[in-house]
């Protein structure tokens, strides 16, 4: 099965689990307050007063990217595989009224699970669309500020997902994202696993080789900043629960991945 069909089918049943009230964490567990090193403690109880139980319990990022997007009022918001739909809704908050946020994933179920969050959560400036962060359907020029949590590392072609993220962004637009990024060579036998993709760990980029693609790309002023070093005892359950040998692996994993806040502009203006 190709990479793109297992993230599918993962979140696929993470969205039917979360609409059931039994969701998984990204890296594993019962539900969204389990503990897990990647998606626990992201967001402040203030941010997600009068969201509905179901949001929280899809949310399987490893960040929060609406922290740092420093969102205005009256802007266009995207979010790159929205899931079950938190950062979209506190985006459409940030925004305003005048303001909106879209949501993209490509999971039915969670589309339908997001919808109906927004239901609950009575916020009306916002819109959820099916489609691939590959493949964006919006028209160029029409987002100010571009969001993802833990997303673009599941992409099997990175190079054209950041691609089409620039296409969309307004000259003078920005992305801001989290994603799990790897200090170094990931290792070869971690690459082996498919599986890991869905636990936010494969996939991931090297720090300087996210900068080479987004700067590629077309972004200028990347940043990356780190807000969370993973040790070997993070990864233990993680790589138990797949099946492979957690007492040889962990150790070659100690302290290389980390979950990082990226950041980039768009030029104001063509070149030339």
């Amino acid at each position: 099965m190709e990479t793109k069909e297992v993230v599918r089918e993962h979140y696929r049943k993470l969205a039917q689990r979360a609409a059931g009230k039994g969701a998984s964490c990204c890296g594993g567990g019962e539900n969204s307050a389990c503990g897990d090193p990647i998606t626990s403690n992201l967001y402040s109880i203030e941010e997600i007063g009068g969201l509905p139980l179901e949001v929280l319990q899809a949310s399987l990022g490893c960040g929060n990217p609406t922290a740092v997007a420093e969102l205005k009022p009256g802007e266009v918001v995207l979010d790159l595989g929205s899931g079950g739909g938190i950062d979209v809704l506190l985006s459409a908050r940030r925004v305003g009224p005048t303001g909106k946020a879209y949501g993209l994933d490509m999971t039915d179920e969670m589309l339908a699970l997001a919808r109906e969050n927004q239901r609950k959560a009575a916020i009306e400036n916002v819109e959820f669309l099916k489609g691939e962060i590959e493949q964006i359907p919006l028209p160029d020029n029409s987002v100010d500020v571009i969001i993802s949590n833990c997303v673009i590392n599941l992409s099997a072609n990175k190079d054209r997902a950041l691609a089409e993220a620039l296409r969309v962004l307004r000259p003078g637009g920005r992305l801001a994202v989290a994603d799990i990024v790897v200090r170094g060579e990931m290792p070869t036998e971690l690459r082996r696993y498919v599986e890991l993709l869905v636990g936010c760990i494969a996939g991931a980029l090297g720090d300087d080789e996210y900068r080479r693609k987004l700067t590629a790309a077309g972004f200028e002023a990347v940043e990356i900043e780190p807000f969370r070093i993973y040790r070997a005892e993070d990864a233990a359950d993680l790589l138990a629960q797949a099946g492979l040998d957690a007492k040889a692996l962990a150790p070659l994993i100690d302290g290389r991945f980390m979950s990082a806040f990226i950041r980039a502009h768009k030029a104001a203006h063509a070149c030339c």
